[in-house]
């Protein structure tokens, strides 16, 4: 149901689309229209609004169709296994192109980087992804400027993370970004996210 809100964020959802790099963003981008006095709205889709089954098994239904969507100020678009055949799918580019024409910001987590990369969107850009899939990345656009430290990169109109849990950092600093450092942190402390390594 919409909020009203001008701020609207839709996250992409497919089948084969890693569990955490759906629903990691969306806890924080859930959690920042909650605390937030911009009530972003939060919204999920899949390309004909059927649900999905995602990597391992965990089965979403979304919003909306890809066609039902409307105007986004972000688009987040999610990696797994799922993003080869999408990466190699002339159709799903061809979208991907007209909604980047048309969406201010756009967001990979993890292997959805390499959709982008076959899309075209990250030409002469610096880029992130799962640590396993620089070589595919590179591959599908030798251009790309890999950064294989970051958990995420900010590039302007273009932000990629890392892999899986860097969607929930990437998330977080889109708060900041598009709201403020406060609210960020508020989203943080809200959803108890404090990472730190345990070995």
């Amino acid at each position: 149901m919409s909020t009203g809100s001008s701020l609207r964020v839709g996250i992409f959802v497919f089948d084969g689309a890693e569990e955490l790099d759906v629903v990691g963003p969306y806890e924080v981008l859930a959690a920042w229209a909650r605390v937030s006095p911009l009530h972003p709205e939060v919204v999920t889709f899949s390309r004909d609004g059927g649900g999905v089954r995602c990597a391992k098994g965990l089965c979403v239904v979304p919003d909306l169709a890809a066609a039902d969507v409307g105007p986004l100020h972000v688009l987040v678009y999610p990696g797994g296994h799922g993003t080869r055949a999408l990466a190699a799918d002339p159709d799903h580019l061809a979208w991907v192109r007209e909604m980047r024409e048309r969406t201010p910001l756009m967001a990979s987590v993890c292997t959805g980087a390499l959709v982008y990369a076959a899309a075209g969107l990250l030409t002469g850009r610096t880029a992130t992804t799962h640590w396993s899939a620089f070589d595919e990345l590179v591959a599908l656009d030798p251009s790309v400027l890999a950064d294989d430290e970051a958990r995420y990169v900010d590039d302007g109109d273009v932000v990629t993370s890392a892999g899986v849990s860097a969607g929930i950092d990437m998330a977080l600093h889109l708060v900041a970004r598009l709201d403020s450092v406060d609210v960020a942190r508020a989203v943080r402390r809200e959803i108890q996210y404090d990472p730190a390594p345990p070995v």
